[in-house]
């Protein structure tokens, strides 16, 4: 490896969060870097229809106007294609863009890989990770866990949004 050479990490607080572009559940292109000036919270989630996900976006959903009121941007994203995206969207009523990483290469960025998911071998998904933005892109709160079955702590994305510009 050539000293030139970065190995992904997870992004840190005090960061910029690497820019990206993935497409929502209606085929647009969606770029981070769209919603600059607004606070990010964005939510990578291990698997539509699956019941810790549909429980954690649901509760995305469900505080969206808490969060709206702190002038925060929720994204969801998920390795799963974007037409299973959009059934797990529409059957949640979820109102906030959910992105598809269907390629990978935004968990490879933000080093999210949880590689052979439920034993398949060659079978990857994103651990479950929250990442706070504030309006400038620059992460202010990260929470990645290595259990899917662990929930993020709910409470803190609100208290941190509302320290931050």
């Amino acid at each position: 490896m050539s000293a030139t050479t970065q190995v992904p990490h997870i992004p840190r607080v005090g960061e910029i969060a690497p820019d990206f572009t993935l497409v929502d559940t209606e085929l647009k292109p969606r770029s981070l870097h769209e919603f600059i000036g607004k606070r990010v919270v964005l939510a990578f989630f291990v698997g539509a229809f699956t019941g810790v996900c549909t429980k954690e976006m649901c509760a995305f959903r469900d505080s969206m106007y808490r969060l709206v009121d702190l002038k925060a941007q929720v994204i969801g994203i998920s390795v799963n294609d974007p037409f299973s995206n959009k059934a797990f969207a529409q059957k949640n009523e979820l109102a906030f863009p959910v992105l598809s990483d269907v390629n990978r290469e935004v968990i490879k960025a933000y080093n999210l890989e949880a590689p052979d998911f439920s034993g398949i071998k060659g079978y990857t998904v994103s651990k479950r990770s929250i990442f706070v933005l504030d309006s400038k892109g620059v992460v202010r709160y990260n929470w990645v866990s290595q259990d899917p079955t662990v929930e993020p702590p709910y409470d803190k994305i609100p208290q941190v949004l509302s320290e931050i510009e």
